[in-house]
């Protein structure tokens, strides 16, 4: 299940969506999760969907990777699915549990729950096209880049895009870390999956304990990596790849400019 994460991973490629400047990426994504949190009705829902495949489609990344991506997520969805199927209350009743009167499901929870999933389907595939299109060099770049103005406030842009760009990178790496302790530990006799819950959450410290030693260690080796090198961030630092904007960038921005009105439009009316 670790290994199928997909965020912070990067593929290489030479795609519109490989070659589009951090910055607008990083923009562009963060005003496609508010637009996925401002829609309701199941139309703009659909929209969203033909548009998400389009960007799939543009970036040229293996349609595998994004399904592997909602694995780890599976129980997730599942859990919010009856949730909202079953605790959201309303008039029109699609089906009552004949030996309790107050479990229902409703017209209205079938929707929510819909909506729901949908929500983070789309959140997934969002996010994850960002990470699998963008080096961790970039992402680093730009989100110092677009953090620079805070600079005036003595906000350390610098080290907030370094510590935020670490974290998403070394995420598929502890996935990894983490499967390989549970099958050195399964290999040893260890059993993760009998038994109820208390003892299932006991089997998980033989896993804990080596994944949070193994995560120092490598925080550790990497700090000293990176100060053996001459590290400063308190200095001015050159870059051996500008960021520059190019057409490609404002036909973007100009895209999700009118998928922007045409998503709250199909929303309104």
């Amino acid at each position: 299940m670790f290994k199928d994460i997909t965020i912070g991973q990067y593929i290489d490629g030479n795609s519109v969506i490989h070659k589009m400047d951090a910055r607008v990426k990083i923009l562009l994504a963060m005003l496609y999760i508010v637009l996925l949190f401002v829609i309701h009705s199941l139309k703009a829902y659909a929209f969203f969907g033909i548009f998400t495949a389009v960007l799939v489609v543009l970036s040229k990344v293996p349609v595998k990777y994004v399904i592997k991506g909602f694995k780890p997520m599976l129980y997730i969805l599942i859990f919010t699915a009856l949730i909202n199927l079953f605790m959201t209350g309303g008039d029109t009743v699609l089906w009552q549990f004949p030996l309790w009167q107050g479990l229902k499901i409703t017209k209205e929870g079938a929707v929510s729950a819909a909506q729901m999933v949908l929500r983070l389907v789309f959140l997934v595939v969002g996010t994850s096209l960002l990470t699998l299109t963008t080096t961790p060099l970039m992402l680093t770049d730009g989100i110092e880049k677009l953090l620079k103005p805070l600079n005036a406030v003595k906000v350390p842009s610098h080290e907030i895009a370094m510590m935020m760009t670490i974290a998403i990178r070394f995420i598929p790496t502890l996935s990894e870390e983490t499967e390989k302790i549970i099958k050195a530990q399964m290999a040893r006799g260890a059993d993760f999956e009998s038994g109820n819950i208390l003892k299932r959450t006991k089997a998980m410290v033989p896993i804990l304990v080596p994944l949070f030693i193994s995560a120092f260690k490598r925080a550790d080796d990497l700090a000293i990596a990176m100060d053996s090198r001459c590290y400063n961030s308190g200095k001015k630092r050159t870059r051996m790849k500008q960021m520059k904007m190019t057409w490609i960038d404002a036909a973007a921005a100009g895209v999700m400019a009118v998928f922007s009105v045409l998503i709250i439009a199909i929303q309104r009316f």
